[in-house]
């Protein structure tokens, strides 16, 4: 209570227990606390939503979005800017008044009657009731299963957000929004009840990574193998990070013929798989890695650099000129670019500034990497696969991806790879692929031993290949010669990892560390029920995942 905040809802908080005086991502006290109370204000009209919604009415979708839009501002490494969370704060007040003239009357919680004060000052002296641990009284299980329940919909709010902005939504989806918010405010819902809300998260996690591959894949075809140049071009450019593809698209139109080189970065780098991107000849490469080196990447570049999601960085002075935000994303001081009320952006300001800048001077040699194995790329190979493992010739298959970060430890990913006997098959996602995607892996029985999936919401692309395999061996999933060793970060990790539990999936691994909002009973149930373990060492864990009995 006597910290200047809380926090503890990614991998890399303070001490493994929770940041309390700044956020290790660069969140200030003043940002954290209004995050808090834009959480605290999301459950208030939740809590009015949800009995207009059991009598069968429609909540309207710009609620939706407001909320799904609210969840993912308050992800990790979204959004600093102060502005940002008030405004988002005093929308929210509206909200609420709106539900609340037009809900049942009866018993609300506090969250809902909490009306929201008038000045900055107020609002964080109210923050303080919104904190995660502002009840000292509230049952550690009770609290532990409630944000991880939150931080799962905050990972299915970045997965919604990014299919609803190229039109495709779930009614599911956005219905539990506000049904999953209120319950993580009721008093009367103990332990039992909250595991089966979890599993439900998981579930909607499932079904919003369903709606997203449908969105990108219809959109712009199902992803293929493409060969992605991973050094840099001579002339202007702009980097485009984040998971967003209908930014890039747009971007892509905006400066088709214009003499500049587009990069993706970070987990925009699937989109090089989509042919209805890659049709861009001047998209022209992937540059630099993993989120958490882009502060050290980016310096003084003679380009531009524009933020499409989650995954930004204090920005340093020699680049803050020529970062550029989109979306949720923002931080004081960099130019954010908005939409008009067809959806459309005008990025103009990113494209002079490249042209300005002028660009890399000359060409680096050529190295390329394979991309594009999606589940339909990878499972046009099925019968080939099985008739392999059949004959012994492929041992196992192994999943290795996820976030990644700073934090010493996650090498433990690329001694893993490396380890990967030579018989088998790695396939992976999100930008945990950094840690070995350029290594020379060759091949096995003609395919590529190493498999780009995607982005981390292609873990629906892993588990429609594992279930496929499933079927055609005629067993379940935890019977195929599969691993599942997993990096978290963020709360889209936690969606996938719930995503996975939901469906079953058993014996995954889990690392570099376990969440502090897990408390040891809650990780207790997950290991006796799916048998999670904690990573140890590439060594022992590899032994362990080929001691599987098929």
């Amino acid at each position: 209570m006597d910290n200047a905040m809380f926090c503890y809802q990614c991998e890399q908080t303070m001490g493994g227990k929770g940041c309390t005086k700044m956020g290790v991502c660069g969140k200030t006290p003043e940002v954290a606390n209004l995050q808090d109370l834009l959480i605290y204000q999301l459950k208030g009209i939740a809590c009015y939503a949800k009995p207009l919604i059991d009598k069968g009415e429609i909540i309207d979708k710009t609620v939706v979005e407001f909320v799904e839009n609210g969840l993912f501002t308050t992800l990790t490494n979204v959004n600093f800017d102060v502005e940002v969370h008030i405004q988002m704060l005093k929308d929210s007040q509206k909200i609420k008044e709106s539900l609340r003239s037009k809900a049942p009357k009866g018993n609300y919680s506090e969250q809902a009657t909490y009306n929201l004060s008038a000045t900055k000052e107020q609002m964080l002296e109210d923050a303080v009731k919104a904190g995660i641990m502002y009840d000292q009284d509230m049952d550690a299980d009770v609290r532990s299963l409630r944000y991880t329940i939150l931080y799962g919909l905050k990972g299915i709010s970045a997965y919604g957000h990014q299919a609803r902005f190229i039109g495709f939504y779930s009614d599911q989806v956005d219905q539990f929004y506000f049904r999953a918010l209120e319950a993580t405010t009721n008093d009367n819902i103990g332990v039992e009840e909250l595991i089966r809300w979890t599993m439900r998260t998981g579930e909607i996690a499932v079904e919003v990574m369903r709606v997203l591959d449908d969105a990108n894949t219809t959109t712009y075809k199902h992803p293929r193998p493409h060969k992605v140049n991973v050094n840099i071009k001579k002339g202007p450019f702009i980097i485009v990070s984040g998971h967003d593809l209908r930014d890039l698209e747009m971007l892509l139109e905006q400066t088709d013929g214009k003499g500049i080189n587009i990069y993706t970065h970070g987990e925009m780098l699937p989109a090089h798989g989509y042919d209805g991107l890659k049709k861009y000849k001047h998209l022209v490469g992937n540059f630099g890695s993993a989120w958490q080196n882009q502060q050290k990447e980016f310096d003084n570049i003679p380009g531009c650099i524009l933020m499409t999601t989650n995954c930004l960085m204090r920005p340093r002075e020699s680049y803050k000129d020529r970062i550029f935000s989109t979306n949720v994303v923002g931080w004081d001081g960099i130019i954010h670019i908005g939409k008009d009320e067809n959806g459309y952006k005008d990025f103009s300001s990113v494209i002079n500034k490249a042209l300005e800048l002028g660009g890399f001077k000359e060409d680096e040699e050529k190295q390329e990497i394979l991309v594009g194995f999606g589940h339909n790329a990878t499972l046009s190979h099925a019968e080939k696969i099985v008739s392999e493992v059949k004959a012994g010739n492929i041992r196992h298959f192994f999943v290795i991806g996820g976030c990644d970060g700073a934090r010493p430890g996650r090498n433990y990913y690329t001694d893993f790879a490396k380890q990967v006997p030579e018989d088998c098959i790695i396939l992976t996602l999100a930008c945990g692929k950094y840690r070995f995607n350029k290594l020379e892996f060759g091949e096995v029985c003609g395919l590529p031993r190493l498999l780009d999936v995607g982005q981390c919401n292609d873990v629906y692309s892993a588990v429609k290949i594992a279930t496929s395999l499933a079927d055609a061996f005629d067993t379940d999933v935890n019977s195929l010669p599969l691993s599942i060793v997993l990096s978290w970060y963020e709360q889209k990790a936690v969606a996938d990892l719930l995503a996975l539990l939901s469906l079953g999936v058993k014996g995954m691994f889990l690392g570099p560390s376990l969440p502090a909002f897990i408390s040891p009973n809650v990780l207790q149930y997950l290991v006796d029920t799916f048998g999670l373990k904690p990573i140890s060492t590439p060594e022992e864990d590899l032994k362990t995942c080929l001691q599987q009995i098929v």
